[in-house]
């Protein structure tokens, strides 16, 4: 009996038959799938090297261009853990299991690669395809802040793009992975800030001025918080008793409340404190305050008086 079963066993990895074909197909690619572990913790470590590069300088145009390379990187990780896994499946497959050998096997293992390639690589390639698109398109890089359509409620920051999917992390921590197919769009943050403008007026330029130097030392600061202490970047006389203030502020997107509602509100509150008469005449009132996207709006503006002017 055991001699019967040792001569089966013998039999099952001496002589080509389909199901040794699999076996062999399948522990050869487990073996590659760890070389390719290996390998893409290399390219890793230089893409970690890249980001703190990126995170060091205070040239804008190479920050643009190192996180560029950080995302192919990012995107060259996929393609060599793929190209490794590949390459050894085919190798194997052709030198341990040539298809002349045995036509049983060819059909076994042809029959286990149509049903496996049936389930995945449609989903894959439409993956890859959404991938390159963007990849080459440059909608966004890694280290950006991105909001995903249509999932709204989907946002942070881009941690890793492969041809086949996007790694995000949101605001709160969470890790969000995105097959590139369901990207219909995004909307990138430039420089992963917003920035936010509040307009003050007061009937006492010394008060007033005093009240927003207070409010903005009760400020809360940090990466996640105000990126940097606000300033008061506009102080005009705009008649008898009234003065104008700006105050801006550039925090994360989803924060955009330290400025528009708890700075409002500490303005607010140090002005009912102070005995006296109110100095600020009117609510203050917060807008978004992007340079690049004033002067495109300025010049849209411009066109419109243009068209105008010629009716």
């Amino acid at each position: 009996m055991n001699e019967s079963i040792s001569e089966e066993i013998k039999q099952f990895f001496t002589h080509p038959n389909s199901f040794r074909s699999i076996l062999i197909l399948l522990i050869t690619v487990l073996l590659a799938f760890f070389l390719s572990r290996i390998v893409a913790m290399i390219v890793i470590k230089i893409a970690q090297m890249v980001a703190v590069r990126s995170d060091n300088t205070d040239d804008e145009e190479e920050k643009i261009q190192l996180r560029r390379v950080e995302t192919y990187l990012s995107v060259t990780i996929a393609l060599l853990r793929a190209a490794i896994v590949g390459f050894t499946a085919f190798y194997a497959w052709q030198y341990l299991s040539p298809a002349s050998n045995n036509a049983a096997a060819t059909i076994g293992a042809g029959t286990f690669f149509i049903v496996i390639a049936g389930a995945t690589i449609g989903m894959v390639l439409r993956d890859i395809t959404a991938g390159s698109a963007m990849i080459v398109e440059q909608w966004f890089t890694v280290g950006e802040f991105i909001k995903v359509e249509p999932f709204m409620d989907v946002s942070g920051v881009v941690e890793r793009m492969t041809l086949r999917s996007t790694k995000i992390r949101s605001l709160n921590g969470e890790v969000i992975w995105l097959h590139n197919q369901h990207i219909q769009g995004v909307h990138v943050t430039p420089g992963g800030v917003r920035t936010i403008a509040v307009d003050i007026f007061a009937n006492n330029e010394t008060i007033g001025r005093t009240l927003i130097e207070k409010a903005i030392d009760t400020m809360p600061r940090g990466t996640l918080k105000l990126t940097k202490k606000p300033h008061i970047s506009r102080a005009e006389k705009w008649g008898e008793k009234l003065w104008y203030f700006t105050v801006i502020g550039t925090m994360p997107p989803g924060r955009e409340w330290l400025m528009d509602r708890y700075f409002i509100e500490s303005l607010q509150e140090l002005d009912e404190r102070r005995k006296g008469p109110k100095t600020f005449v009117r609510p203050p009132i917060s807008r978004y305050a992007d340079d690049k996207a004033e002067n495109t709006f300025r010049r849209a503006v411009r066109m419109a008086d243009r068209e105008d002017a010629k009716d």
